[in-house]
């Protein structure tokens, strides 16, 4: 029977989600790993697809999911939704809220300050859950965003690694879908009718991050192996993975 076009792209996404797993040796035996559940599509569907991956009996990894709330941001999660889909996927799911003040810490841009706190609550967690890897939504977009973003901005050939060891911390970080793109997860997202989650963020005009994205996709008009060149390059660098 022809599979469904449903079906080849679950198909493609676990064949770049297994490729950067084995590439990048993200998991191993005994890992007990926790996720970051943002709410948005890239987060639902790693927990969908690493929950998957923990049905396969080598290596044995175990999963927990975390949700961070930040006070001073509006937001209107429907943490009932999260909390059915993680257990949907057998996998428990921890709600936690922090926060910031923008109007007092002016060391840092808000957009840093929101990631260092969730960052901060996602160390915090997974300690206390006895987990030694924090596995994060980023795909391979991501990654080659925040490449262009550190050349034009910081003067650094650097980006989100796939792997990177913490070593202050005791903790790995992993990213599984580093070899996905971003339009097969908008299209698994949209096929398997992921629940929005709406973050009404006052500071997101800040971000270059749009500015990149655009760019990004001018670059791959330009130039359709564009994506594959920077990957290559990253690679031959040493970039995606940091002991």
């Amino acid at each position: 029977m022809k599979p469904t076009p449903e079906q080849i792209l679950e198909q493609r996404i676990w064949r770049h989600f297994s490729k950067g797993i084995k590439q990048y040796g993200l998991l191993g035996e005994g890992d007990r790993i926790l996720i970051g559940l943002s709410g948005g599509k890239d987060s639902l569907a790693l927990l969908e697809f690493m929950a998957k991956r923990a049905r396969i009996y080598k290596p044995h990894i175990e999963l927990e999911a975390l949700h961070v709330r930040m006070s001073n941001i509006a937001y209107e999660t429907d943490t009932s939704y999260l909390e059915a889909f993680a257990a949907q996927h057998g996998v428990q799911l921890t709600v936690r809220e922090t926060g910031f003040d923008a109007s007092t810490d002016t060391r840092k841009s808000p957009c840093f300050l929101c990631s260092w706190n969730r960052r901060k609550m996602l160390f915090e967690t997974a300690k206390e859950l006895q987990c030694n890897k924090i596995a994060l939504g980023h795909h391979q977009d991501d990654i080659l965003h925040t490449t262009l973003l550190n050349f034009s901005f910081q003067g650094q050939f650097s980006t989100m690694p796939a792997r990177l060891s913490m070593r202050k911390f005791d903790m790995t970080i992993i990213r599984p879908f580093c070899m996905v793109r971003e339009s097969d997860l908008s299209a698994w997202a949209e096929a398997q009718q992921y629940a929005k989650q709406k973050k009404l963020c006052p500071y997101e005009h800040d971000s270059h991050r749009t500015d990149m994205r655009r760019i990004f996709d001018e670059i791959e008009r330009l130039n359709p192996e564009s994506r594959h060149s920077m990957w290559n390059a990253l690679e031959r660098e040493g970039k995606l993975i940091e002991e």
